[in-house]
């Protein structure tokens, strides 16, 4: 892709960065014999925010818990193909392994520990950690500087917060790891839109001063696209499209399939229902 970065978003074209996350041709089944991933490959550069775009069932979230090794619970397993984060084959390992590695999953609908202070569900992402108080102190001073709100509502039950405050502590949890990697599935879920911009704001000044590298799953395609070095777009377990983010943004079919409108006329609901038929890149 050679199209210019917009301001503030760099070029993270994965051909020419090295890569902290590969998946190679993964196919994933549900009990034994349902097909949900269909050979999907997708590289995350080192210190990139890469975007994972698509509709419900498309296989996002099954794709970053493939990543993360939270199929077995769900009854599903990596039948092929093969998942290298930070240049060592992961598939094998265990969540809690992967995480020691740095690659730290903050899952949809946040899953905070309600009945746990704010503070509380910040230190039990540090349960891998054995660098001491001291450190863990002041990685929280740090959680607490990109989100001074949580700071203020420290002492308070986390199930009693707002869904803003929640998705905020999932967040700094997964910081609390001190991750290489985070695997965001669905930030902007049920949230307000100004918390969403809120949100996002954060994970770009994480990425940028921090050094935490992102892969986000989202169906909000607008925002992601606006934050998102680079995308791919999955229909049906299997990857359609990618290209750097502003490149995608200003794709026509990505206008009219995922952003609601496009250069030309507009179409009615019976043009869109029958899109499967006209996307030229099915």
């Amino acid at each position: 892709m050679s199209a210019a970065a917009p301001a503030g978003q760099r070029s993270a074209d994965p051909a020419a960065v090295e890569a902290i996350l590969s998946l190679n041709n993964v196919e994933v089944v549900y009990d034994h014999v349902i097909l949900v991933l269909r050979g999907v490959s997708l590289d995350v550069p080192r210190g990139a925010i890469v975007a994972l775009l698509g509709g419900n069932g498309a296989g996002k979230t099954t794709t970053l818990k493939a990543i993360s090794n939270l199929l077995h619970s769900e009854r599903g397993e990596v039948t092929k193909g093969s998942i290298v984060f930070n240049g060592a084959e992961v598939q094998a390992l265990s969540p809690n392994e992967l995480v020691r590695r740095g690659c730290v999953q903050v899952m949809e609908g946040r899953h905070c520990f309600g009945h746990l202070t704010v503070e509380e569900n910040l230190l039990t992402g540090a349960f891998t950690r054995r660098d001491g108080r001291a450190v863990i102190g002041r990685d929280m001073e740090l959680v607490y500087s990109y989100f001074p709100r949580l700071k203020e509502r420290r002492n308070g039950l986390a199930g009693y917060t707002s869904g803003g405050e929640q998705q905020m502590t999932a967040i700094g949890r997964a910081l609390m790891a001190k991750p290489k990697m985070i695997l965001l599935d669905e930030p902007s879920m049920g949230l307000a839109p100004q918390l969403v911009g809120e949100i996002f704001e954060i994970v770009r000044d994480l990425n940028r001063k921090e050094g935490v590298s992102f892969l986000l799953a989202e169906q909000n395609t607008n925002i992601a696209l606006k934050y998102a070095d680079y995308g791919y777009i999955l229909e049906n377990g299997r990857v359609v499209m990618n290209g750097e983010g502003k490149s995608l943004a200003e794709n026509e079919d990505v206008k009219e399939f995922y952003l609601g409108f496009s250069s030309g006329e507009r179409k009615s609901f019976r043009d869109v229902k029958s899109y499967r038929r006209r996307k030229r890149w099915l």
